[in-house]
């Protein structure tokens, strides 16, 4: 059999761990498209996404530093922007997979030899399994074109030329790259008649318990469709005004997250090898490489000017040093400046996150109600729903929430996109990007800024921030791929002149 590029299918699974997942050997013949369960699939295709999104490499060692709220206290060129190229290949790789896993369900579900043997044993009807496929494509294309910008893309209900991924017969192994203004434009589209699509058939259920994120409910996908509608809207709210205002109001309209019940959420395993990604890289591995950002810990002990409350979510995000006190590790330290600060000196990551059952979300109601309160021009009750709907969702107790919400400043733009970066802890790829689009919160660490101040050793020393690539600020983009450069040598150039220089600081079109 001939090898496929990561454009094209890839169908040899490895499913393992979860109660409701296939046998870990099982091995799917390419020839007998018959014989391939969607529900091994989707099972696959979800933990591959939320495993690319969240991984040590391009989330703990990437995003998560980008927005400050991680400090790495070893290794720690990371942190100054040194981003090897292989962190880019393996999540761009990894990516592709999911979705020509999820492509595989669709293909299964519309032709005419399979379409009706896949529906069998509660796997829901072809319709509705297509809809939570787009959903989930729609999904892994943001996370890839909001790190690299272009890049080749796929649609099911759209034939524009220049969506060339995930094609076959013949295969395509040199597809353009299309561009982020057509991306976001189809996502909406997709994410749309997806959503409608469910609420057709909303008492229905669809993959069954082998969907880990939300067990086949039907109307849950339908609300999450619609939020994302509202999160890919708001970034096009400068770019395409017209666009960005039909989408929200229909998409309120159909209905969004209305509480913390609705969440998109992963929830990992406690068994191996299925554990949350943080707890892989921290106690499977052995290490404590991560802490949280003296960025971080200061906003949330009331330390900074623009929000000088202390947050009892502190106590959840991160852990007390061996002193029993709250104390960031500076961020974008070099390695010897590191070296000064003991891992017991600092706050590690809270139990809570770095636990090996984790629930990764990828989206919640705290953000939809934020992306509301921006919509009614940063209106304060939606802007209180938002805080309230983070804080119990990380357990806080009520009489703590209340004394927090009233404590707060007004709403406004520079409040609301605060709380909303505090509120997106965890989800850092939309913590990068809101950065990216909005310059909030605008007290991140820049080149040649103090990040540390006192005496080491009985020395008085000042430590500054200075990256070791980009301009000097929070990185705009990642690389491609070095092998796009060979692989795909024409579209790669093509995307590059569209777009500037494959450098960490071309900003992309949806954020400029």
């Amino acid at each position: 059999m001939k090898l496929k590029t990561i454009y094209t299918l890839i169908i040899s699974l490895t499913v393992a761990g979860f109660s409701s997942c296939i046998d870990e050997d099982l091995n799917i013949d390419p020839n007998r498209p018959s014989a391939v369960p969607t529900t091994s699939l989707i099972v696959t295709a979800e933990k591959r996404l939320v495993d690319n999104l969240r991984s040590e490499n391009i989330s703990l060692r990437g995003s998560a530093l980008f927005v400050q709220q991680l400090a790495l206290n070893t290794y720690t060129s990371q942190s100054r922007y040194d981003i090897p190229f292989s962190y880019s290949a393996d999540y761009w790789s990894g990516l592709y997979k999911v979705l020509n896993n999820l492509q595989e369900i669709i293909n299964l579900n519309t032709n005419p030899a399979t379409k009706d043997i896949v529906t069998a044993n509660g796997a829901g009807r072809n319709a509705n399994q297509i809809a939570i496929s787009r959903i989930l494509k729609s999904y892994a294309f943001y996370a890839l074109t909001d790190v690299f910008g272009n890049v080749p893309y796929h649609s099911y209900g759209s034939n524009d030329p220049d969506f060339q991924a995930l094609q076959q017969n013949p295969d395509n192994i040199t597809p353009k790259y299309a561009s982020q203004e057509k991306i976001y434009a189809d996502i909406l589209k997709e994410l749309k008649e997806a959503g409608d699509t469910l609420l057709k058939y909303s008492t229905e259920k669809t993959f069954g318990n082998s969907d880990i994120i939300y067990a086949g409910d039907n109307a849950k996908w339908a609300k999450f469709a619609n939020s994302l509608r509202l999160r890919f809207a708001t970034r096009l709210k400068a770019k395409n005004p017209t666009l960005y205002q039909s989408h929200f109001a229909d998409a309120l309209a159909k209905g969004v997250f209305t509480s913390n019940a609705d969440n998109a959420v992963y929830k990992y395993a406690s068994s191996s090898p299925n554990e949350a990604p943080l707890y892989r890289a921290t106690v499977t591995a052995n290490r404590k490489d991560f802490a949280i950002s003296h960025v971080f810990i200061g906003l949330l002990n009331g330390e900074n000017p623009q929000l000088p409350v202390a947050d009892p979510r502190l106590a959840i995000f991160a852990s007390k040093n061996s002193a029993g006190n709250y104390v960031g590790l500076p961020y974008g330290l070099t390695e010897g400046q590191a070296g000064k600060f003991s891992a017991t000196g600092v706050s590690l990551p809270g139990a809570v996150y770095n636990a090996a059952n984790f629930g990764e979300v990828l989206q919640e109601y705290s953000e939809v109600a934020f992306l509301i309160s921006e919509y009614n021009n940063w209106s304060q009750a939606d802007y209180e729903k938002a805080v309230r709907a983070s804080l119990e969702k990380w357990g806080v107790s009520a009489a703590d929430v209340n004394t927090y919400i009233a404590a707060l400043p007004s709403a406004g733009e520079q409040s609301v996109l605060n709380q909303k970066y505090i509120a997106l802890f965890t989800q850092f790829l939309e913590g990068w990007s809101e950065y990216r689009r909005t310059g909030y919160p605008n007290f991140l660490i820049k080149k040649d800024d103090v990040v540390f101040s006192g005496t080491i050793e009985g020395t008085p020393v000042t430590y500054t921030f200075s990256p070791l690539f980009g301009d000097g600020g929070v990185p705009a983009r990642l690389y491609y791929p070095v092998k796009e450069q060979t692989v795909n040598k024409a579209s790669y150039q093509a995307a590059i002149a569209a777009q500037g220089n494959d450098v960490i600081e071309t900003d992309l079109w949806i954020f400029e």
